[in-house]
């Protein structure tokens, strides 16, 4: 079995700097960094967790709790989340809350039982959950990424949700539209009260009162999105156009709009938010709001990084911009 030893002689380093590439306890060149997890590579080299936490106080794991794994967003954000912290030496835990407050507390107080080192979470709903809250008040760092629980002052990495969904029901307006639907996830997440704040002020802006009938909310789900669009389009005046604020929701608007045969963008407009791999094959391309969500992950476990490294630092907010992609839909 490979030791820290053989380690530093493949490297040609010397064993105090293998150290400090695996512990992150001092800054190493990018190239000796390289040269030294090459070794461990080619050795198979597995540090002896459990001595190093005892004599670090450290574990060297962060955790992360997600809404919802199988969405595509949050699988990227955790992609780069991973990226990110096996470059600065640390592995990742994910938990899957599944839009569950239980579950969400059963991840968060596991978690701090395993001694992360920091977690990352995106709350369900406004964050209410004790666990959540009694986290805030335990010193353990961690960063609110996607969503922020609402009376906490933490990190957080975020879309910038309010531009994205003005820019959404901007584009509409411009195209003629002035019935917008607009399908919401969850009520209380930040995330759908942003997006509906955005959609309001492209609204008012274009000098047009809100009409209540044309919001509607969803699950973040494709079933909730297609329950959503029945909804809006049983209407006696149904909408000429349609903001869907999440990808699993607008695929099941789209679901919807073909049972029905409805043509796009004739007789109905729509926009999603969230970039799709698929959004450029469908017939018509989608037009969407892209986020971000690698470059989320990524610069969570950045800020993580800093916090860990003092913890005096003052709350940090990042809002990470989107982009509007006009295609076929619109």
């Amino acid at each position: 079995m490979a030791t820290i030893k053989d380690v530093a002689r493949l490297a040609g380093v010397s064993v105090a700097t293998v150290s400090h590439v695996i512990n992150g306890t001092r800054p190493v060149a990018p190239e000796t960094a390289a040269r030294v997890w090459k070794a461990i590579k080619e050795l198979d080299y597995h540090p002896n967790a459990v001595a190093r936490s005892l004599r670090t106080r450290t574990t060297h794991a962060i955790g992360v709790v997600v809404s919802d794994i199988t969405n595509p967003f949050f699988a990227t954000l955790v992609r780069g989340a991973e990226d990110a912290a096996i470059e600065a030496g640390y592995s990742i835990i994910v938990c899957n809350s599944d839009e569950d407050l239980q579950k969400e507390d059963l991840y968060v107080n596991m978690l701090r039982r395993r001694r992360m080192d920091g977690l990352l979470i995106a709350p369900v709903r406004d964050g209410a959950s004790p666990a959540v809250q009694e986290l805030a008040q335990s010193g353990i760092p961690f960063v609110f990424v996607d969503r922020k629980a609402k009376g906490i002052e933490a990190d957080a990495v975020l879309s910038d949700n309010v531009q994205g969904a003005y820019l959404a029901t901007t584009h509409l307006l411009e195209r003629g539209h002035t019935r917008i639907g607009i399908i919401l996830g969850i009520k209380g997440a930040t995330t759908t009260e942003e997006r509906f704040h955005g959609y309001r002020l492209a609204l008012e802006e274009h000098g047009l009162p809100i009409d209540h009938r044309l919001v509607v909310y969803g699950s973040y789900r494709a079933e909730g999105g297609q329950e959503a669009l029945r909804a809006l389009l049983s209407l006696s005046d149904p909408p000429t156009a349609v903001f869907s604020t999440n990808n699993l929701m607008t695929l099941g608007a789209l679901r919807e709009l073909r049972r029905r045969g409805v043509k796009v963008p004739e007789e109905l407009a729509i926009v999603g938010f969230d970039e799709l791999e698929w959004a450029e094959l469908v017939e018509p391309p989608l037009t969407v709001v892209s986020q971000r969500p690698y470059e989320i992950g990524h610069r969570a476990i950045g800020l993580l990084l800093e916090r860990l490294r003092d913890p005096d630092l003052k709350p940090r907010e990042i809002r990470v911009p989107v982009d509007l992609k006009a295609r076929g839909t619109t």
